[in-house]
């Protein structure tokens, strides 16, 4: 058995896509999947399956949601290793144990996005902003010394210059999915 992690994008967000949690606890039920827990209201859901194909996953959660909610909601899904592997590689606490983590974010790309310098990608001019990122593979570890609230680098600048689905979490989540996945 294997544990997942999946964070839904864009749902109870300005009045948008209402999804109550238990309700979508029951969905993931209903899809056979085992200890299901849901985390906050924005779509964060840990479940044990022995599926192993991650894109049968996704596909099921997003028809799943469509059918019983209506909407059309991108997944982006973590095995419970791969959270580990995120967690264990903020190379900002890595550097700097000490970093307040009310300005660490992290944005989670699409598996299928096509990796390369993300510089290229973005076309910003990145020494005109305070904030600061790395990139791990299909992980955007984001420094927002101003807050999120008013970073360049947001979620929907990733995912149209990158041309992928993406959601971002700040830090206390995704300690908090580690630990719930434990």
């Amino acid at each position: 058995m294997t544990t997942y992690i999946t964070l839904l994008r864009g749902i109870n967000v300005s009045g948008k896509n209402n999804i109550k949690m238990n309700e979508l606890k029951t969905v993931f039920t209903d899809l056979g999947y085992q200890d299901v827990v849901t985390y906050k209201q924005s779509g964060n859901i840990i479940f044990n399956s022995n599926i192993k194909e991650s894109i049968i996953i996704e596909d099921t959660i997003v028809s799943a949601i469509l059918k019983h909610f209506g909407y059309t909601i991108k997944v982006i899904l973590l095995t419970k290793k791969e959270l580990l592997a995120i967690f264990n590689s903020n190379p900002f606490l890595i550097k700097n144990p000490d970093l307040d983590i009310s300005k660490l974010h992290v944005t989670l790309l699409h598996k299928n996005f096509n990796l390369g310098t993300i510089e290229e990608h973005l076309q910003i001019d990145i020494n005109a902003i305070d904030d600061e990122f790395e990139q791990i593979e299909n992980t955007i570890y984001l420094y927002c010394p101003n807050g999120y609230g008013k970073t360049k680098l947001s979620n929907n600048m990733f995912e149209k210059k990158l041309n992928t689905d993406a959601t971002t979490r700040n830090w206390n989540t995704i300690t908090k999915l580690v630990e719930l996945s434990n």
